[in-house]
């Protein structure tokens, strides 16, 4: 059973645990729900089980990794190679709820809330290669030394995302501002593509119809059953042969 609906939750809870703090505690809890997020996203994929085992092992041991060093370090250059963890771990999940999403027969209610999932994903996937950039480099992230941190990260991004560009927060680096280009068409890209078309092929099934979509009934109010159709044309037959009292003139 699919249970996007939950994944897309966490995700909400996982942003706004970052959004309200930030400091190495907030970065190594929003990992934590980051591996939950992968391990969800997992659950539901249409890979092979030995792959899944695999790639859950891969997740949980490495991000362990990850968070014992943040917490045991608050060197700029950890923390950089630990968001570079994050946006790898959140790329995969977002090709995977994708991926998903494609294969599903009908487009369901779970298929937007997959949709919607992988877009907020991918914002904070790009908030996360901010952070590898700021902290694996020697120049400051933002221009005009604005504060660079979890929070602001994610800011940036979700404004570049939308496309919203308020301007309060710009990036100073040419490597920085590409990928800000990057991440506002993949954004585009996404809405106008993905989730357009999945919300325009979503229906809600009418109230007391079947799942074929026919009346409610075994036939329609005016409508003739299917048994009733081939019978018709056999009667007429028979009411036409010569001798009936309806062949007779008059």
């Amino acid at each position: 059973m699919d249970r996007y609906g939950l994944l897309l939750a966490t995700l909400i809870i996982a942003y706004l645990v970052s959004a309200l703090t930030s400091s190495r505690v907030t970065q190594a809890l929003q990992v934590g729900f980051f591996v939950a997020i992968t391990l969800l996203a997992l659950r539901v994929s249409s890979l092979p089980r030995r792959t899944v085992v695999l790639a859950r092992s891969v997740t949980v041991i490495g991000s362990v990794i990850v968070v014992a060093l943040v917490a045991a370090s608050g060197n700029k250059e950890v923390r950089g190679a630990a968001s570079i963890w994050t946006a790898a771990m959140l790329l995969l999940t977002a090709v995977l709820i994708v991926e998903r999403a494609l294969g599903m027969d009908t487009v369901t209610i779970q298929t937007i809330y997959a949709a919607l999932s992988a877009y907020l994903i991918i914002g904070l996937m790009f908030a996360s290669i901010y952070g590898a950039i700021d902290g694996l480099t020697t120049t400051d992230f933002f221009a005009n030394g604005q504060q660079a941190n979890i929070r602001t990260f994610q800011y940036f991004s979700f404004t570049t995302l939308t496309t919203l560009g308020y301007g309060d927060f710009t990036a100073v680096g040419n490597f920085g501002r590409a990928v800000a280009v990057l991440e506002a068409l993949t954004g585009q890209i996404f809405l106008a593509t993905l989730v357009a078309r999945l919300v325009a092929a979503y229906r809600t099934p009418p109230r007391g119809a079947p799942p074929g979509g026919g009346p409610a009934g075994p036939a329609g109010e005016g409508e003739q059953s299917p048994d009733q159709q081939a019978r018709a044309p056999a009667e007429g037959e028979a009411q036409a042969r010569p001798g009936s009292r309806e062949w007779q003139e008059p």
